[in-house]
């Protein structure tokens, strides 16, 4: 074999050649302080060769360790590294990907943003958010929305928008799922620990760390900041667990998504206020504000105080100036899925800063009403938010619609269509959910550079002249990895359960790579419906241990702790192991997080998504799957409802929905049978004389020709900027008829 050049290693690092340019003098020091240099940025999540390079130096402690290269790091010494460095031929590696982080950060002359949306580099966007999804070594969001906000700002990092994160650290982040050997979910918190996780104390200009302070009625609250950078975005979380609060509320930050109204609010609290005023600390002055969800509505409320104090303006002319900055995204289409406050809770609160606002309780009260009059309502921080922004949207086209209807009343003098609620549909971060070995085969395919591009249609056009063998094979390839996954992470359930060596070997062996395999991974919501492909058993075995064309069903997912329904879905599926007619057809993999869903969404045939129309916003886990060759099998709800065109992937149902839902869940799970019977599963075992499922492989070009680049990251953070941060830092819209 010939030597290959260091940039040639990185780019295949699987296989490993001697060395051919190691810099005699380089210290055992200097190799350490690279690799920390890489492991300090969140830049290398999205980049396998160097996710690749770390599990290098110690692939079991890689994993014991979810990834983490700063636990890992710290149990080397230097020495101790750069002996491992140069046992592996790492020395040229470490090197390269050092050179490509700086490289990265330093240059931002040739970004998207730079052209179309240079306003920014003066006026950034600051972008809030009460969780984060990036990698499952920083623990800090629970599922959807978290990963969502973790790839908008990924995306911002890669275009070169100017856009700081605002978020809260929780130190227990979300709950360990294990289950029983009944199958009932039990939740486990873990303190994380703040030195193995790529933060620092985030600095105000004068070289001293960060705390804020928010008063209420009755004590105050500080909030210490820490940063985390992201390749080149900057995202700030604030921690409560500081000395000179109380107990309980250093512990109020220590969950995400946990206690009573009480801890609700306070959070948003700190998360709107608190990181407002972090902002100002920090010396940052943005020139957009985008709440992502109503937590962080009370945001703007602060920015309006600083405007008044700063500038001297009344309360109703900040408020003006800070709406037609304001940009808010609302996910939630059902009424009860919006935080709610009642008026003694918000004056214990919001009382201090009522008071400098200069306006009544009633009056702040009303900010938070669809009716300002009503004395009955709540507090409502999505009414909040609608009203302190003057550039709304919701996430797909559909969810518009629902959106628009479900808050008109906030505007009775205007038609539903002209709500100003519009949509932009939410996309995923191609390099973190892509596979290695599919990113080579488009890399072999696609023009140079493609993948500057991937917000663009014109390279994945490219697929079609893909060989059909060779997709194929590389898609078979990522299911057996999922396969071997899926079989380590029962058997370890099993054993972790006490369980007999006889289930464990069964474990081990569980799932055949030549059956048509469907996935489901998502939040175990009733409205989720995770268990309707089994409301006909009999069918549904039928179906699975079809001795010509057997099917597999793997599944993942979490219930809110306190959520009896959504526990007891999770049982059910999970106690069919038990049932001889499904047990080795059937997986539950525990503790669903981003790398369990980035093995399914690589692996499997098929994703199935069957909510109740029309109550999924998006979704985005299906968009993942896209970019791997799978297909989506799906309710035409969120985001599938605008992306299916008949070729590119299978729909349940036609899109209607009855005011019954027991009606509309006999309706959809038929529709479902019907189309796993006569077109899912006939299509994937036909097979050519090559034995190649040649109409299934055309539906995966199809699905990745169509779909990867209209809904991908790059495309949403785009739409945000053009339509939605540019128009907001240029003052451009003063709708005040939103008010």
């Amino acid at each position: 074999m010939s030597e290959r050049s260091p940039v040639e290693a990185a780019r295949n690092p699987a296989v490993h050649v001697p060395e051919v340019d190691v810099v005699s003098d380089q210290t055992a020091q200097s190799i350490y302080d690279k690799c920390m240099t890489l492991a300090h940025n969140l830049w290398w999540t999205w980049h396998p060769e160097v996710h690749s390079l770390f599990r290098d130096l110690d692939p079991i402690r890689w994993r014991q360790l979810d990834h983490n290269p700063i636990a890992l790091l710290r149990e080397f010494t230097p020495e101790r590294l750069s002996a491992r460095a140069s046992e592996m031929v790492l020395h040229s590696r470490i090197n390269y990907h050092f050179r490509r982080l700086k490289e990265y950060l330093s240059d931002r002359r040739q970004t998207w943003a730079k052209t179309n949306a240079n306003i920014l580099g003066a006026l950034p966007v600051a972008y809030f958010s009460a969780e984060f999804g990036i990698h499952e070594s920083v623990p800090v969001y629970s599922g959807g929305l978290g990963v969502l906000s973790g790839d908008h700002i990924k995306g911002a990092s890669g275009l070169g928008v100017p856009l700081i994160g605002i978020g809260l650290f929780y130190s227990q982040g979300y709950f360990k799922q294990q289950l029983d050997l009944n199958g009932w979910q039990n939740e486990e918190y873990l303190e994380t620990r703040v030195e193995n996780l790529a933060m620092e104390p985030a600095l105000d200009q004068a070289g001293n760390p960060v705390t804020v302070r928010i008063d209420t009625r009755h004590s105050s609250l500080l909030a210490k900041v820490w940063l985390l950078h992201v390749g080149r975005v900057d995202l700030y979380l604030l921690d409560c667990n500081v000395a000179g609060n109380r107990p309980e509320d250093r512990e109020l930050t220590s969950r995400l998504y946990g206690g009573d109204e009480r801890i609700r609010i306070r959070q948003e609290l700190v998360l709107g206020i608190g990181g407002v005023r972090a902002l100002q600390a920090l010396g940052i002055t943005p020139g957009v504000y985008h709440l992502n969800e109503g937590h962080s509505a009370f945001a703007p409320l602060e920015v309006i105080r600083q405007r008044m104090q700063d500038d001297g303006k009344s309360f109703d002319d900040a408020l003006r100036t800070v709406a037609g900055q304001t940009v808010f995204t609302t996910h939630t289409p059902v009424p009860a899925g919006h935080d709610r406050f009642p008026s003694d809770l918000l004056e214990e609160h919001l009382g201090p800063l009522r008071d400098k606002l200069g306006i009544s309780a009633d009056q702040l009260m009303g900010l938070g009403r669809v009716d300002p009059q009503n004395p009955h309502e709540t507090f409502c921080m999505t009414v909040l938010a609608l009203k302190l922004s003057r550039k709304a949207n919701s996430v797909s086209q559909l969810h518009g619609r629902i959106t628009r209807r479900m808050w008109a009343h906030l505007w009775p003098w205007r038609e539903e269509e002209e709500i100003p609620i519009g949509h932009i549909t939410n996309g995923v971060h191609i390099p973190s959910w892509m596979a290695w070995q599919m990113r080579q085969l488009y890399d072999r395919h696609f023009p140079e550079g493609w993948i500057y591009g991937m917000g663009q249609p014109e390279p994945w056009q490219n697929i079609h002249h893909v060989d059909l063998g060779e997709l194929w094979e590389t898609h078979n390839s990522l299911k057996n990895l999922l396969l071997a996954f899926v079989r380590r992470r029962v058997s370890r359930q099993c054993r972790r359960r006490g369980e007999s060596e006889e289930v464990i070997e069964q474990a081990r062996n569980l799932l055949n790579p030549a059956t048509l395999t469907i996935g489901f991974g998502r939040r175990f919501a009733t409205y989720k419906r995770a268990t309707l492909i089994f409301r006909d058993r009999d069918r549904l075995a039928a179906l699975l241990n079809d001795p010509e064309r057997p099917v597999q069903l793997i599944f993942a997912g979490k219930a809110h702790p306190k959520d009896e329904p959504g526990k007891r879905l999770v049982q059910t599926i999970a106690q069919m192991r038990h049932d001889p007619v499904f047990s080795n057809r059937i997986a539950f993999i525990e503790d669903y997080e981003i790398n369990v869903c980035r093995h399914m969404v690589q692996g499997v045939d098929v994703w199935l998504n069957n909510p109740r129309r029309p109550l999924e916003a998006s979704g985005t886990s299906g968009q993942k799957v896209v970019l791997n060759g799978g297909l989506n099998l799906s309710i035409l709800d969120g985001w599938w409802a605008e992306a299916y065109d008949g070729s590119n992937g299978f729909a349940i149902g036609t899109g209607r929905s009855h005011v019954n839902d027991e009606i509309t869940d006999a309706r959809d799970a038929e529709a479902l049978y019907d189309v796993l019977e006569k077109d899912v599963v006939p299509t994937f075992y036909e097979r050519d004389s090559d034995d190649l499922p040649r109409r299934w492989i055309e539906m995966m070009m199809n699905s990745i020709s169509t779909l990867a680049w209209r809904f991908s990251a790059h495309r949403m953070v785009m739409d945000y900027t053009k339509s939605m941060y540019v128009p907001a830092a240029g003052g451009v819209s003063c709708d005040m008829d939103r008010r």
